[in-house]
């Protein structure tokens, strides 16, 4: 539920809605094409206040820092070197929408480190960020407690979020709007439409 109307400070973060995450895919979200239409009317509302993060996977096997090597052996077929750049691009029912919305390109699950996301956030003095995307365990609740860092006033548009487990969505959203209450709203596309000024 939202709490007051939503100032003309807002942004809209869609999180990872890529090919790499289409259903058939080895890391698909069979809820995404049921959420993405609902994603597709918050972007018609202004898409120079978008933003979309895309999770770019290491080049090859074994990159990354850390225990991000083993997760690229593990995941070898999902490398840029064996599927290619094709599955790292937005669903195209979103493409239209860049320009005026940004990309912001990441390799792990937060986008607030090492992207520009932060640095645009600043430069259109946004306060409020209206979240939609997948997976709601993991990219999303990663661009959620990095806006809760950071101090924003966050709306997670809840029917515009999708994940792999009914479960973990489930749960999540419970999460979302009890534990952190004081910092998450969570509201449905129509009202956070007729919320916008």
């Amino acid at each position: 539920m939202i709490k007051e109307a939503i100032s003309k400070n807002w942004a809209h973060i869609c999180v990872d809605m890529q090919l790499l995450f289409a259903p058939g895919e080895e890391w698909g979200l069979d809820w995404l094409p049921r959420v993405l239409p609902r994603v597709v009317r918050l972007c018609e509302a202004d898409p120079a206040r978008t933003f979309f993060t895309r999770f770019i996977p290491a080049r090859r096997p074994g990159e990354g820092q850390g225990k991000w090597r083993s997760y690229y052996e593990r995941w070898a077929d999902l490398t840029l070197e064996a599927r290619g750049r094709d599955l790292i691009e937005l669903a195209p029912e979103l493409r239209p929408f860049v320009p005026p919305a940004t990309v912001v390109d990441k390799s792990v699950y937060s986008p607030w480190l090492g992207s520009t996301l932060r640095k645009s956030l600043q430069d259109t003095s946004c306060e409020t960020v209206l979240v939609t995307g997948g997976e709601t365990d993991m990219c999303v609740l990663s661009t959620v407690l990095g806006a809760i860092d950071w101090g924003y006033r966050i709306i997670l548009v809840a029917d515009c979020v999708c994940s792999a487990s009914d479960e973990a969505h489930d749960a999540m959203l419970s999460l979302f709007s009890k534990r952190y209450s004081q910092h998450v709203e969570t509201a449905g596309l129509e009202e956070v439409l007729a919320a916008l000024v």
